[in-house]
Order: C-alpha cells, then structure tokens, then sequence
C-alpha cells in the first residue's frame, strides 16, 4: 500500500469521468478507439493544467472499469495498448514534474507488463510530489468495497475509519468534485465511499472536447457552492 503523500492543504480532489470517446470517434467515422487515443492527448492537457494551476492536489482519473471488459475484444486490447504505451511514454515527463501516480481497482485481470509499468511508476515519482495523479484501472466502486469486506476478519470492530483503511488507497482525502463528460447524468459504480459528498457537474461535450477552461470553469463553480455535508 503507498505511503502518504506530503501535499499543501486544503488543495481539491478532483475526479474525472471521461465520458463520450467512442460517441467522439462515431460522429467522425473513426474506428472507436481513435476517441481513446484523442482522450489521452486530452488528458496529458488537462493534467498539465492542474499542475500548473495549483489548485488541485489530486487528480483522480476513471481510465477502465470492472466493467468496460464487456466491450468489444479487440476495444479492450487497443485501450490496453495505449495504456501502457502511455505508462511508458510519459514516465520521464511525470518524473521531472513531481506528479506522484498511484492506481486504484483490480490487479488479477491486468496484464503484467501494465501492472509492473504501473508499480514501477508509482515508485519512480514518489519522491516530493506537487501532486498526485490517481489513475483507475479495472476499477469498481462496488468491487472495491466488497475487496476490503473481504479483507475483514471475524475479530475486526467495523467502524468507519478502520473500514477506510482497508480500501485501495485510504490515505487520499475524499473526492471533492467529478466530472463527468458528454451529458450522462450517472455516477456509475464510481467510487461510492469516497464520492459520498461530492459535488457532480455534467458537461455536454465529449470527453475528447474538454478543455481547461472547461475544467477551470467547474472549479470555479465549485468554489462558490456551500457544502454542509449533511448539517
């Protein structure tokens, strides 16, 4: 399990559904995964933009859930593809940024070259972060809580803290705003314990699309929103 990260506080965690790349490849006849390769060139963007902005501590990004295996075959074995391909290509980049990368979700189903770029990676930018980049792969808010139930024993007092620490990386603080893309008003199995008092926006445009104006535009709204967190 990663260790905790030293960052400025209060900073937001932020999260991202990136909705809408297939819909995206569609209206141009592309193949769908051209829409999962425009997204990640979206995502190194808006990435650099949290970076820099200083506004987000975490970035916590959905890139394939438990149930995305459903898709097409030959789907999965593109988006696998770029993923590592990614891993791989931006290493050097994530380094020299201070961009800590940690991973949430399964681990029996990944490939294990992925998995052991991914491990690799999370150890190589460790060190003195600016921020931390929360990467969910083969991810379920449901398959997470029902991994850390298992984890429990028979003599284990179940309160929330001590639950809390048995999930994929307990030392993150709460998500304080999603976004999803394209106009789908779900939260779709995306992390139920720590969504539980998020703050949801839902832009229209597809995944591909989203700028940082956007992103800073949610942000700003965001900020002028009164969270009582039930009181």
């Amino acid at each position: 399990m990663s260790q905790p990260t030293n960052q400025p506080s209060p900073r937001l965690h932020l999260a991202i559904i990136p909705d809408g790349n297939r819909r995206w490849a569609r209206q141009r006849s592309f193949f769908p995964w051209k829409g999962h390769e425009q997204s990640i060139e979206t995502f190194d963007t808006l990435v650099e933009w949290c970076r820099k902005d200083g506004h987000i501590g975490t970035l916590t990004f959905w890139c394939f859930s438990t149930e995305n295996w459903k898709r097409d075959p030959k789907e999965v074995k593109k988006l696998m593809e770029l993923l590592e391909d990614s891993v791989k290509n931006k290493r050097e980049k994530l380094i020299k940024n201070r961009i800590h990368v940690i991973r949430s979700g399964r681990t029996d189903r990944i490939a294990p070259l992925l998995l052991a770029a991914l491990d690799e990676l999370e150890r190589a930018t460790s060190q003195d972060p600016v921020m931390t980049l929360h990467l969910a792969i083969d991810y379920g808010g449901k398959d997470e809580l029902l991994r850390a139930m298992n984890k429990l024993t028979k003599n284990d007092e179940v309160t929330e803290e001590n639950f809390r620490a048995l999930l994929d990386h307990p030392e993150l603080p709460d998500i304080d705003l999603v976004i999803r893309t394209s106009g789908e008003h779900r939260t779709s199995n995306f992390f139920l314990w720590q969504s539980t008092y998020a703050e949801w926006m839902f832009p229209e445009k597809y995944f591909p699309d989203l700028t940082p104006e956007d992103v800073k535009t949610a942000v700003d709204e965001f900020e002028k929103r009164q969270r009582r967190f039930g009181s």
